[in-house]
């Protein structure tokens, strides 16, 4: 697969990152370099091999699933880093006059 400075600044552009103009090129290279080693993966032949799920012989552990109840809204807004009109503020990740 062929990437192409194009593709790293639509790809970019897609993951919100800001990748200097200077730099481009070293990105394109780098990211030509991981692709092709995939590729290279990919030929290997893996008939007859059994998938390795974990490295190391140990059990995961987990906790109970349980929910948590706030007792009150207020309490619950205490742990909110932002807030407006009685709402959590998060980020806006998508613009409405995105031409992408």
């Amino acid at each position: 697969m062929e990437i192409t400075e194009e593709t790293i600044k639509h790809v970019a552009g897609l993951s919100r990152l800001e990748i200097d103009e200077k730099e481009i090129g070293k990105v394109t290279e780098q990211m030509s370099s991981i692709i092709n080693m995939a590729d290279q993966l990919s030929e290997v032949d893996t008939e007859g091999v059994e998938e390795t799920v974990q490295v190391v012989d140990r059990d995961t552990v987990f906790r109970e699933d349980k929910p948590e109840h706030w007792e009150t809204r207020e309490e619950l807004m205490k742990n909110v880093p932002e807030q407006a009109n009685g709402f959590i503020k998060v980020p806006v990740i998508i613009n409405k006059d995105e031409d992408e």
